[in-house]
């Protein structure tokens, strides 16, 4: 690091567990940006004062993860269409002090769930669970590929039918009970975990009985530590195709590391990175 170094970073509450700062900090020295890269431990009383200090430290850009993708969006100056169509914010661009949000998280889970898992979504009905910030891009983006039906769901009930109603009808977004989550699984061609249920260090949990599920369908996880959640394990055995958030986490990073730097992102070196520490 020197006086020309660009800071970039990641906010969330917890951020710890975060592998961003590995992937982009690779990112940099693959492609000779001089850039550095941390992860700022913030919680939701101290987010307006956050994003003040990137304006006052000059970040170049920062990512936003749970649960600030939402909130954050006021104590910006302009959002992009993307990021207003989901209606949530994870990357930020400092533009000569000018702070613009977008969304990559939705474009990136379904580059990688249709490279991975599901290569055409048209006509499917996909069940996502949670309503949070994630769940807002990761809808808007699966819109586009033309399902059949997209069904959220949330332990809060009022705030899956909120977010299903915030989306233009025509994009056919509708919300059921929790309790009604086994039916609709049954009928599903893909299930999608945005909740953070399962996450490491609470790997023995999971957001629904993978059993619910039919063979074949596919289990998509948003989580990437644990690689492979008790979820997916399950729906394995259940005979279900699986799809981890590895994918997801590294080309919502490539998406943000070409907004901040105009660069093509190195995206094997980024995955190689990651999944190296986790055998380290």
């Amino acid at each position: 690091m020197d006086s020309h170094t660009l800071l970039f970073g990641v906010i969330g509450d917890p951020v710890r567990h975060s592998r961003s700062p590995i992937m982009l900090n690779r990112a940099f020295r693959e492609t000779g940006v001089n850039g550095a890269y941390a992860a700022f431990h913030v919680v939701p009383g101290r987010l307006e004062q956050a994003i003040a200090g990137v304006r006052g430290l000059g970040f170049r850009g920062l990512n936003v993860t749970i649960p600030h993708k939402v909130e954050v969006m006021p104590f910006l100056d302009e959002i992009s269409e993307g990021a207003k169509a989901a209606g949530a914010v994870n990357t930020i661009v400092n533009e000569n002090g000018r702070l613009i949000g977008y969304n990559t998280d939705g474009i990136g889970y379904v580059r990688s769930l249709k490279e991975e898992a599901e290569p055409d979504l048209t006509g499917k009905t996909i069940v996502v669970l949670g309503a949070g910030g994630a769940a807002r891009g990761i809808l808007w983006a699966l819109a586009q590929e033309k399902p059949k039906a997209i069904i959220v769901a949330n332990r809060t009930e009022a705030k899956a039918a909120e977010l299903a109603a915030s989306f233009d009808p025509e994009l056919r977004i509708t919300a059921v009970p929790w309790d009604g989550l086994r039916e609709v699984c049954r009928e599903a061609d893909v299930v999608v975990n945005t909740t953070s249920v399962g996450m490491s260090p609470n790997v023995d949990a999971s957001p629904i009985d993978a059993s619910w599920m039919k063979p074949g369908a596919v289990a998509s996880d948003l989580i990437y530590n644990p690689l492979k959640t008790l979820f997916l394990k399950q729906a394995d055995l259940n005979g279900c195709r699986v799809h981890g958030g590895l994918g997801m986490f590294i080309y919502q990073g490539a998406y943000a590391f070409e907004y901040w730097t105009g660069e093509p992102a190195p995206v094997l070196a980024m995955r190689e990175s990651v999944l190296a520490s986790f055998d380290s």
